[in-house]
Order: C-alpha cells, then sequence, then structure tokens
C-alpha cells in the first residue's frame, strides 16, 4: 500500500450495517426511499420559504439553512451507504474517509448551532415581542448563520487535522458505515491522547453550550408563558414553539443517546443505530415536523399546489 501522510492505510474498509445478506434488497429499497424523501422534503421546505413572502422571517431564513445542513448530513453518508449495499464494494480511499469524517462533524456541529439560534429567536419571539423586529433583523439572523459555520468549521477542524497525523500501519476495517471519528481512532497504532482531549473539550462546546442555550431559551420562555392569563393565549405561544421543540428532541435524543450512555458500549450496534437516527431518521422527520405542525408552511404548501395545478390546466 502508498504511503499517505504518516498512514500506511491508503483506503479503509467500512463494515456497514449489521443486515443479513438476505435482507439487504429490503433494507437498501427502505434506506433508499428515506434517503429520497429527507432530501426532496427539505428542498420542499427551503423552495417554499423562497417562493412564499409570508416566510421570510427570521425563523424560517434559519429553518431554510437547518434544512440545507439536514440535506448535506444525509448527502454525505447515506449515498456511499447504499451504493456498498448494492456493489458489495465497502473500501473507501484514506483522502475520502478524511473528507467524509471532516463533512460529516461539520454539519452535525452546524445543526447543533442553528438549532440553538432558532431557540434564540423563539425567545425573542415569546420574551420581547414588541422588540422582535429590531432585534431579529436581516443582519443579525445573517450574523447567528455566519458564526455557525465558522464555529463548525473550527470545530471540525480541531478534530480533522489531528487525525491525519496519525499512523494506522496495516489496521483499516471500519466498523461502521462511515468514516466515524471515533471508530478511526481505534485503529490508530499512535498515541491519541491529544485526539481524545480534543474531542472532549470541543465536544463540551459544540453539543453541550449549546443546548445549554437552548434550556436558557426555553426556561424563560416557559417563565413567560405561564404569566399569560388565558389558556388561549398560553396555547398559541406554545405553538409557535411545539415544532422547533420537536426538532431538538430528536436531535439531541439520538446524540446523548449515543454519547452520554457509555453502559451499553458493549453492544456493538449501539453506535451504528444512533448515528442513523441523526444522520438519517432525524433529517427525514423535520420536514414533516414542521409542516404538519406548522400553519404557515401548510398555507405556503397549498399555495405552491394551487398554482402547479394551474398551469397544468
Amino acid at each position: 500500500m502508498r504511503k499517505e501522510n504518516q498512514s500506511s492505510v491508503s483506503e479503509f474498509l467500512l463494515l456497514g450495517l449489521p443486515i443479513r445478506p438476505e435482507q439487504q434488497d429490503m433494507f437498501f429499497t427502505l434506506f433508499l426511499g428515506m434517503y429520497l424523501t429527507t432530501v426532496l422534503g427539505n428542498l420542499l421546505i427551503i423552495l417554499l420559504i423562497r417562493l412564499d413572502s409570508c416566510l421570510h422571517t427570521p425563523m424560517y431564513f434559519l429553518l431554510s439553512h437547518l434544512a440545507f445542513t439536514d440535506v448535506s448530513l444525509s448527502s454525505i453518508t447515506v449515498p456511499k451507504m447504499l451504493m456498498d449495499m448494492h456493489t458489495k464494494y465497502k473500501f473507501i480511499s484514506y483522502a475520502g474517509c478524511i473528507s467524509q469524517m471532516y463533512f460529516f462533524l461539520f454539519f452535525t456541529n452546524l445543526d447543533s448551532f442553528l438549532i440553538a439560534s432558532m431557540a434564540y429567536d423563539r425567545y425573542v419571539a415569546i420574551c420581547h415581542p414588541l422588540h422582535y423586529t429590531t432585534i431579529m433583523k436581516e443582519q443579525m439572523c445573517a450574523l447567528l448563520v455566519a458564526i455557525s459555520w465558522i464555529l463548525s468549521c473550527a470545530s471540525s477542524l480541531s478534530h480533522t487535522l489531528p487525525l491525519t497525523q496519525l499512523s494506522f500501519c496495516a489496521a483499516n476495517t471500519v466498523s461502521h458505515f462511515f468514516c466515524d471519528l471515533g471508530a478511526l481512532l481505534k485503529l490508530s497504532c499512535s498515541d491519541i491522547f491529544l485526539n481524545e482531549l480534543v474531542v472532549f473539550t470541543v465536544g463540551v462546546v459544540v453539543i453541550t453550550l449549546p443546548f445549554l442555550c437552548i434550556l436558557v431559551s426555553y426556561g424563560y420562555i416557559g417563565a413567560t408563558i405561564l404569566k399569560v392569563p388565558s389558556t388561549k393565549g398560553i396555547c398559541k405561544a406554545w405553538s409557535t414553539c411545539g415544532s422547533h421543540l420537536s426538532v431538538v428532541s430528536l436531535y439531541y435524543g439520538a446524540i446523548f443517546g449515543q454519547y452520554l450512555f457509555p453502559t451499553l458500549s458493549n453492544f456493538i450496534n449501539k453506535d451504528i443505530i444512533m448515528a442513523f437516527m441523526y444522520m438519517v431518521v432525524t433529517p427525514m422527520l423535520n420536514p414533516f415536523i414542521y409542516s404538519l405542525r406548522n400553519r404557515d408552511m401548510k398555507k405556503a404548501l397549498g399555495k405552491l399546489f394551487s398554482r402547479a395545478t394551474f398551469f397544468s390546466q
């Protein structure tokens, strides 16, 4: 094998999902349908927000970026997984593996920061409604998105650059369906203390801090809602947060299920299942959550269908 940086491994073997050979075709069809639903659903959200002027608000601006992130997160891993299942060729080049890991970390972190930004938007809308248009101006929305991208890029590079300095010797079998950072570190024959330190410290920043921001935001939101005298007002206030809370539960439920329950580490499929949840299932469900629970999105979808029906006649 040719030498790649300090590694003697030129490619990695991805073991993929723990599926029996006779079930491969069935699961291939299922996962292909889920991926297409993810792509089409999130692209539809982006299209609706782009076309309907009623959706040109800070919340939907952030939602469009979240939809783009979900499509990207699924697209860097699922097509390769499907190709592996179909062709039975499960190798990925060293450069391809490092690139896949970088973009996986990037879009996972970006998801976290965008969800936190959306929580801040809901906090301002409910706790400071009279100042909402003043605070959540176009410049503020662009700043929140820009900071999310910059922090995500920096976080991903902090993991990727130290990884490229490791040696992998002859070990090249990754017990996953994509190039997961933890799985790659287990294969290294170098000292990974620095890498593990970065994983811990940076992980606290990009996962825990946004989650704490979300908790604080909804703490203030809850306190404000409890001061509303009428039940109708309480229901209206919570309805504006319902979709976002559902997304928060799905995203962080999968993340914490993977990283905060070490007692389950003996189950070899646990990491794979949890990664599949926030990489495939959550991005697929987000469009349904925002379309079925959101009155504005329903109206925009109805307008689009009416326009399509009109032009087809």
